[in-house]
């Protein structure tokens, strides 16, 4: 499985690059807003790689960030939106800007993309909005502390987990069992 390629842009298109690694050529398709961010031929590239394999093809798609990759891998998770699709998402904007919209119920988002009407428009928000806020608590801005991340994915905010794991006794490593004493603090 190619997760990961490092090398120099040979050949630059609308929807690709070809990325020369170690004297190979990838083919790795790219959105349109990656595409616009990326320097012309000649130059080095890194990107993170999804790798598509069906039948009849086997195609990389490729990212600037983790985080982007991982909003594409969800997407591909939702049942009627393949790969191309889930490029043209992803090259509707920042990817704060994308789950802000979404996180707000907002099916505008993808007019124009083909495919992708009304109703596939709502599916796709109705299957993305708990996905994106487990991310997001998964991922938890700035929080080390695993026992933490487990509260805000519950459901309470990052300050009353804080305020809560503050109360517990120190000596008391075990994360499962600071989780327990959080949640009696927390009346739960």
């Amino acid at each position: 499985m190619i997760a990961y390629l490092d090398g120099e842009i040979i050949l630059k298109r609308d929807k690709f690059v070809i990325l020369k690694v170690s004297g190979v050529g990838y083919k790795v398709f790219l959105s349109k807003k990656t595409l616009s961010n990326i320097p012309d031929n000649s130059d080095n590239l890194s990107l993170f790689c999804y790798q598509n394999v069906k039948e009849d093809a086997l195609d990389l798609y490729g990212f600037l960030t983790y985080d982007e990759l991982d909003f594409f891998e969800v997407l591909m998770e939702i049942r009627g939106v393949g790969p191309r699709s889930a490029l043209d998402i992803a090259s509707l904007g920042s990817l704060e800007k994308i789950k802000d919209k979404i996180l707000k119920q907002d099916e505008k988002i993808f007019g124009g993309i083909p495919g992708i009407g009304l109703k596939k428009a709502q599916t796709i928000i109705l299957e993305l909005t708990g996905k994106i806020k487990l991310l997001d608590g998964i991922k938890s801005k700035g929080s080390s502390d695993p026992a933490e991340d487990a509260l805000v994915q519950l459901g309470f905010s990052h300050q009353k987990a804080k305020e809560a794991l503050g109360s517990i006794p120190k000596d008391i490593k075990d994360i499962e069992e600071k989780v327990k004493l959080a949640l009696k603090s927390l009346g739960k």
